[in-house]
């Protein structure tokens, strides 16, 4: 008898496939042969933490005040928007649904959108709104690689793309 192996899932960022649901109402579609395969494929599930933690399109710019993701699930830091409120429980909460839709579906990884507080890989914005970038991951890729998802940028997908082919 042949067993059925069931394909891959992978969570992204929803604004990668188009969906306006940016803080500024608009997407960051990324026309990637690589993603456009796994989107053909029905692979994809499109997922953006902050909408699901309950924040609304359009929406002030938020960033991590002092540290990074890993820092807000730790409760160390927070994420405020440019207006100076504190938006730490909307963050945490897309995070949660976030994992939860990963661990619902078994997706083992995640594209998330480089630069975002909530999304970001290798990179956020540094907590001063001045659009200087540095070193760190947002809140909801912080709690799925908490949870053992292996999580790539949307400069990745081609690693996702090989990594899904073996």
């Amino acid at each position: 008898m042949i067993k059925k192996v069931p394909r891959t899932l992978v969570i992204i960022s929803g604004c990668l496939l188009g969906e306006p649901v940016r803080y500024d109402g608009k997407a960051n579609w990324q026309a990637n042969g690589d993603l456009l395969q796994l989107q053909h494929e029905g692979r994809l599930i499109p997922f953006c933490p902050e909408v699901a933690g309950g924040l609304t399109i359009p929406r002030l710019a938020a960033e991590i005040s002092n540290g990074d993701g890993r820092d807000v699930v730790s409760r160390r830091a927070k994420v405020v928007n440019k207006a100076g409120q504190d938006v730490t429980a909307q963050f945490l909460l897309g995070a949660k649904k976030c994992l939860s839709v990963a661990q619902k579906h078994g997706a083992q990884i995640a594209i998330l959108k480089e630069n975002s507080p909530s999304c970001g890989v290798n990179f956020i914005n540094d907590g001063t709104f001045s659009g200087k970038k540095r070193a760190g991951c947002g809140v909801a890729t912080a709690l799925l690689r908490k949870n053992n998802i292996c999580v790539f940028s949307e400069e990745q997908v081609n690693l996702v793309f090989e990594l899904l082919k073996k």
